[in-house]
């Protein structure tokens, strides 16, 4: 019966993949890893080809988001579950307000950061990474393509040390091995994994390849890839 039911669930998911009209791009990785760098390069390279790009950010610069950023500076810790339900209402206030209504006008949202970060951090504060994937699930938008960038917490945590703002409760270095232990464990749909410490020019080329190939078979794109 269970299993049953989980194919009747993928087939539902499939078809409702399909029928939506915008197209969802998660970048992921610890900080450091070139993400944000990445959602720039991408949604560049998306707009000279003439197409439809929103870049979102998590947390964000909303009630909740402005609530996390604030205590990710102090050095006393929300417990886990306080910190899960932060990330939850601020998700909650960004599909509701941004996410959802840029995927119904057909457009590409690239987004920096989506839940897989919330199963990595708050899964490496003791919660089921799991438990998080359902919470969230349960409200917030499938991505069509998620690219985690991997890299070692050492050369993640040089790469951003001359940051005015130190997020004290999440840079840590003991802390992100286990964030990034999570990060490699995560598997799906379209979940790719990418090593970081490439350059940031050959992960744009497998990224946008990769979309490329997705964006056509969804028959969201109709061009040549070689104008990329």
């Amino acid at each position: 019966m269970v299993i049953i039911a989980k194919k009747k669930i993928d087939g539902l998911w499939k078809e409702l993949m399909s029928e939506r009209p915008g197209f969802l791009v998660v970048l992921e990785g610890i900080d450091g890893s070139g993400k944000s760098t990445q959602a720039r390069l991408l949604a560049r390279k998306l707009r000279k080809m003439g197409l439809p790009v929103t870049v979102l950010r998590e947390p964000t610069r909303g009630k909740w988001g402005r609530i996390i950023r604030a205590r990710a500076l102090q050095e006393t810790a929300l417990n886990p579950q306080e910190e899960l339900e932060l990330f939850l209402r601020d998700r909650q206030d960004n599909v509701r307000r941004h996410l959802v209504p840029a995927l119904n006008q057909g457009k590409i949202v690239i987004l920096d950061r989506y839940y897989f970060s919330t199963m990595a951090y708050q899964g490496a504060r003791g919660i089921d990474p799991e438990y998080i994937r359902r919470q969230n699930e349960a409200f917030a938008p499938r991505p069509d393509a998620v690219f985690i960038l991997h890299l070692s917490p050492a050369e993640g945590l040089a790469r951003i040390h001359q940051r005015k703002k130190k997020d004290i409760l999440f840079e840590q270095e003991k802390y992100l091995k286990k964030v990034e232990q999570i990060f490699r464990k995560i598997r799906g749909r379209r979940i790719y994994h990418l090593e970081a410490s490439q350059s940031r020019e050959r992960i744009n080329e497998l990224i946008l390849r990769r979309l490329i190939f997705l964006l056509k078979k969804k028959n969201f794109l109709q061009l040549d890839s070689s104008r990329i």
